[in-house]
């Protein structure tokens, strides 16, 4: 099973090593690129105040915690649920800083040790688009990712948005032929050569809804790449 959790913290601060803590854990569960609904969203006590500055980009208040269990709590339902699992995190430094400062000190090991991998979405968006803004916002507006409930930062709602960009930046990873350079399948077994010739295959005629689907899925991907599609290179050459 593939399995992928995409996570996003909030924080009292910026600073892991000058003792700001997290306040509020969000993590989306991904089957084979598929959301399944079984989510983690924890609101933390950090034992600390917020600085002003990150109050104001998350909003949530040290009154809201007072009652809120503290991570050392939680820990292990936490490690449980990411267990095994490759981490999908924007800024995966920032997160992983915090989450391996929370478990050091309860005396466990860093986060690398718990889990499958750590992927970090904006190395890969900043290969893909040098040069070009690419926070979470700039990432949505480019793949057509709909944040408009994004008023304040808050780690799920975060977290959902960054698996809808994360499939978006990969969709073109899946792959798309049976067999390897060697003649092999998926589980290493030799294939067997087919003659297609004594097949009839019927030729089915798309509807209007796939059609309308197709192109709106053609769509999504010109404008992932800013025009810049096969496609649309040779119509402009046409």
């Amino acid at each position: 099973m593939t399995r992928q959790i995409v996570l996003d913290t909030e924080t009292t601060g910026l600073s892991a090593a000058d003792g700001d803590r997290i306040l509020e854990l969000g993590c989306v569960e991904l089957v084979h690129r598929k959301l399944t609904g079984n989510n983690l969203h924890l609101y933390i006590n950090p034992e600390r105040e917020s600085h002003e500055e990150a109050l104001r980009v998350h909003g949530i208040t040290s009154d809201f915690l007072r009652d809120k269990p503290k991570f050392a709590e939680c820990a292990r339902d936490i490690l449980d649920y990411l267990r095994g699992a490759e981490l999908i995190i924007h800024n995966a430094s920032f997160d992983v800083g915090f989450l391996d400062k929370e478990l050091e000190l309860l005396g466990l090991p860093p986060l690398a040790e718990h889990v499958a991998g750590i992927t970090d979405t904006l190395a890969m968006a900043k290969e893909m688009y040098p040069g070009k803004r690419n926070s979470l916002d700039a990432l949505c507006d480019r793949l057509g990712v709909d944040n408009s409930g994004r008023q304040l930062h808050g780690a799920l709602l975060d977290a959902e948005l960054l698996a809808d960009v994360y499939i978006n930046l990969t969709r073109g990873q899946d792959a798309l032929l049976i067999m390897d350079e060697a003649g092999s399948g998926a589980d290493g077994q030799p294939l067997s050569a087919v003659d297609l010739s004594q097949f009839a295959l019927p030729v089915l005629a798309p509807t209007p809804e796939e059609l309308a689907a197709h192109e709106d899925v053609l769509a999504q991907i010109d404008k992932a790449s800013d025009g810049k599609t096969v496609w649309r290179s040779f119509s402009a050459a046409a």
